[in-house]
C-alpha cells in the first residue's frame, strides 16, 4: 500500500487544479479517475463537449452570418450528427492530451478506477477489470462532480429519451426536440438545437427561469428565442412521459401534450458521491448527493478531507471549480491565499450567449442602493454593423451617489469574452468615469461599454453627473 501527501478523487476542473497546485508545492499527489481517461465530466460529457457542439453548430449553419444573408443561409446544406461528433472527438482528444502532459510534467500520478473510502485516510480503488488497490492520503480532496438526475418514472432509452450526458453522443439529429428543464444546461442545449433549425419546445415547471440573471437580460433573451420559433412553456409541470409511435410525448398537468422526435431531460444534477462509502470517513451528503464545506477553506466536517467543484453545489461553474481546487490545495499545505475577488463572472453558452458579473438590478433594489442604468445595443456599434448583428445588448448599473460600477449584464455575440472588462473594473472598484474617459479599440463590440456608460451619464440626476467634459458621439444612441 502506497501513501501520498494528497489524494484527489476526480480529475475535473477542481481536481486537476488542486493536484497540480499541490504538486508544485512539493507534495506527492495521486489522482483517482473512474473514467478511462482523465478530464472528468467537464471534458467528456459537460463543459467542453457542449461548447464544442455549440461552436460547430454556429460554424456549419452559418448562424452568425444570417443577419446579412437571411435565415435560409447555411455553410453546409445537410448537417448530420457525424459532422458534429467528429469535431467533438478531436477537441476531447486534444484536451485529454494537454491534461495528461500537465500531470506528467508536474509528477502527478494517476490511477483509473472507482474510489471507495475504507477509513478517514484509507481509500480503495477498483479498476474496470476488478483489480483492487489501496492507497493512503494525508490530505484528501473529493472532486467527483455530478451526474444527471434520472427519476425512475422517466423512460430513458439513450435513443429517444436522453439525459445531458447522453446528448453528446448523438447518432442522428432529431427534427423536433423537447427539453424538460430550463436550467443552464437545458437552455444551452435547447438553443443550440434551435440554431440547427430543429423545432424545440422548452418546458419548465416554474414560472420563470435563470432567476439569478438580471431580468431585463432574460426578457431580451426570451424575445430572441421566441422570435426564431422556439416554444417556451413556463409554469408547465410534467405529469408523465409516454411513447406514441416511437416518439416521446410529454403530458403536462394542464392536459397539454408535447410530442417530439427526441426528448432531453435536464431537470437537475446530483453529486456523484454514492459509490464513495462516505460513512467510513464520517461524512454525509444532502438529498442531492452534495457535500457541505467551509466556503473559505473548502474543508468538509472532517478537517483533512476537502471537497470542491460541482459536488459542493452552486455555482457549479468550471471557472469557479478550478479556483476552489487551488484554494483547497493551498489551505491543505499551509500556503497563504489572498482573499478571493468579490465578484466573478457567470457565462451561459446559449445561442445567444449570456454573461453577467456583479449585482443585478433586482439585487440593487433589494439593497436600497440609489442607482442608474445604461444600455447599449450591439447594433449601435460599427463592429455590430460589420458583423450584421441585429440583436445583443449590454446593461451597466452604477451607483448614483458614488458612480461606482455595480454590475454588468450582457446578452449577445461574444458576451462571455466581453464581460471580463466589466469584471476587472468592478473588482478594482472603478467608476462610470473610467468608461467615458478611456479609449476603446474601434471598431469593436467593446465600444458598447462606452455607449452604455454615456447612456447612464445622460440619465443621472442633475448634480450627480461626474465632473468630465461632455462627450460628443453623435453616431451612438447614448446621446
Amino acid at each position: 500500500m502506497t501513501a501520498y501527501d494528497f489524494l484527489v478523487i476526480g480529475s475535473g476542473p477542481s481536481g486537476r487544479r488542486a493536484a497540480v497546485q499541490a504538486a508544485k508545492l512539493g507534495n506527492s499527489v495521486l489522482v483517482i479517475e473512474k473514467g478511462r481517461r482523465v478530464g472528468g465530466v467537464s471534458v467528456h460529457t459537460g463543459t467542453i463537449p457542449s461548447k464544442t457542439m455549440r461552436e460547430t453548430v454556429l460554424n456549419l449553419t452559418g448562424y452568425r452570418e444570417r443577419g446579412f444573408y437571411g435565415r435560409a443561409y447555411r455553410v453546409k446544406k445537410d448537417i448530420g450528427a457525424s459532422d458534429i461528433m467528429s469535431r467533438l472527438h478531436k477537441t476531447l482528444d486534444h484536451e485529454v492530451d494537454i491534461l495528461e502532459h500537465q500531470f506528467a510534467r508536474n509528477s502527478v500520478r494517476t490511477i483509473s478506477g472507482t474510489a471507495r473510502f475504507l477509513g478517514p485516510h484509507l481509500v480503495e480503488v477498483t479498476s474496470e477489470s476488478g483489480e483492487v488497490t489501496r492507497v493512503e492520503g494525508d490530505k484528501i480532496l473529493i472532486a467527483v462532480g455530478t451526474r444527471p438526475y434520472r427519476p425512475p418514472e422517466i423512460p430513458f432509452d439513450g435513443v429517444r429519451v436522453l439525459d445531458s450526458d447522453e446528448i453528446v453522443d448523438l447518432k442522428e439529429l432529431p427534427r423536433s426536440l423537447t427539453v424538460i428543464g430550463a436550467g443552464v444546461i437545458g437552455v444551452e442545449y435547447a438553443t443550440i438545437f434551435s440554431a440547427l433549425d430543429v423545432a424545440v419546445s422548452l418546458v419548465e415547471p416554474r414560472d420563470s427561469f435563470l432567476d439569478f440573471i438580471d431580468q431585463e437580460i432574460i426578457e431580451d433573451f426570451t424575445h430572441q428565442l421566441r422570435d426564431r420559433g422556439m416554444t417556451i412553456r413556463l409554469g408547465s409541470k410534467v405529469a408523465s412521459i409516454e411513447m406514441e409511435g416511437g416518439w416521446p410525448t410529454t403530458v403536462l398537468e394542464s392536459g397539454r401534450r408535447v410530442r417530439s422526435q427526441m426528448l432531453l431531460y435536464c431537470a437537475g444534477r446530483v453529486g456523484a458521491t454514492e459509490s464513495l462509502n462516505l460513512e467510513a470517513c464520517g461524512l454525509a451528503v444532502d438529498h442531492r448527493g452534495r457535500l457541505k464545506v467551509n466556503p473559505q477553506t473548502l474543508q468538509t466536517e472532517v478537517p483533512h478531507i476537502y471537497a470542491a467543484g460541482d459536488a459542493i453545489g452552486f455555482p457549479s461553474l468550471a471557472s469557479t471549480s478550478m479556483e476552489q481546487g487551488r484554494i483547497a490545495a493551498c489551505h491543505a499545505f499551509h500556503m497563504p491565499m489572498p482573499p478571493a475577488p468579490e465578484f466573478f463572472p457567470y457565462g451561459i453558452y446559449a445561442v445567444p450567449e449570456i454573461s453577467t458579473v456583479g449585482m443585478s438590478e433586482e439585487e440593487v433594489r433589494r439593497r436600497g442602493i440609489p442607482y442608474e442604468c445604461g444600455v447599449a445595443r450591439f447594433r449601435e456599434t460599427s463592429r455590430g454593423h460589420i458583423m450584421g448583428l441585429e440583436t445583443g445588448m449590454m446593461k451597466m448599473i452604477f451607483s448614483i451617489r458614488t458612480h461606482r460600477l455595480l454590475g454588468v449584464h450582457i446578452v449577445g455575440e461574444g458576451a462571455t469574452e466581453l464581460i471580463h472588462i466589466g469584471q476587472a473594473v468592478l473588482n478594482l472598484k472603478g467608476k462610470l468615469e473610467y468608461f467615458i474617459e478611456n479609449t476603446f479599440n474601434y471598431p469593436t463590440l467593446a465600444e458598447a461599454y462606452k455607449i452604455a456608460a454615456l447612456d447612464a451619464y445622460n440619465r443621472l440626476p442633475r448634480g450627480a453627473a461626474p465632473p468630465v467634459a461632455p462627450v460628443a458621439q453623435a453616431e451612438t444612441a447614448a446621446d
